[in-house]
Parts: C-alpha cells; structure tokens; sequence
C-alpha cells in the first residue's frame, strides 16, 4: 500500500466513512430510537407486548399509501384506540426520528402463518 493510500484510508477511518465502523449503527439506525425513546418497552419487531408487534402493524397499514406520514404522527401524538391500553405521545422524538422509525416499521415483513 502506498503512503497515499494509508494516508486516505486513516483519513476515512477517522471521519467515520461508510464502513469504517461496522459495529457502529447509522445515526439514523430505527433501532437506535426504538431503545433510546423505549420503545421496545411496549413494542417487539415481532411479538405482541402491551402494544402490537411492529411487524403487524406493517400489515395493518401495507396498503396505506400514507402509512408512513400517519405512523409518524401517532409515534408522536399518540393513539387513543384498539384495547385496553393506549399509546402515550411522544412529543420528544423529534418529526426526522419518528419518521425512521416509522419506516422501519413498515419495511418489516408480515408475520407468516403461525407466527
């Protein structure tokens, strides 16, 4: 390897460039916020706790054109609906962040049968 080249890969390592950190999650990772807002206190990607598995509620909304926009709203205003238990709003995730996270949710799969 030339010295121009150690030169550019330390430089990348440094500033932190697209594969330089493996390990390291995206800034806009879902999973980050869906642990930094504790989301995953109520939710699962694929099991039903106090609230709908992530992964249902991707179905429910599959053909909903605008279940990206509706999903970020109700991350952050709340639901008031649909048993016993209610989402709280969750004004402190920020629009950009409940946005990932409601991309997230809906690029989840549907449960297969007997899931």
């Amino acid at each position: 390897m030339n010295v121009a080249r150690a030169t550019l890969a330390f430089a990348a390592f440094l500033i932190g460039a697209p594969g330089a950190h493996a390990d390291t999650p995206a800034p806009d990772d879902p999973r980050v916020y869906l642990t930094q807002y504790k989301c995953y206190f109520c939710h699962a990607d694929r099991e039903a706790k106090a609230g709908p598995a992530f992964a249902d509620v991707a179905d429910r909304y599959r053909n909903d054109r605008d279940a990206v926009a509706r999903l970020t709203a109700e991350i952050r205003h709340g639901i008031r609906s649909g048993g016993p238990w209610h989402m709280p709003p969750h004004p402190e995730v920020s629009l950009p962040e409940a946005r990932v996270i409601a991309r997230y949710v809906m690029s989840l799969a549907p449960p297969k049968a007997g899931e």
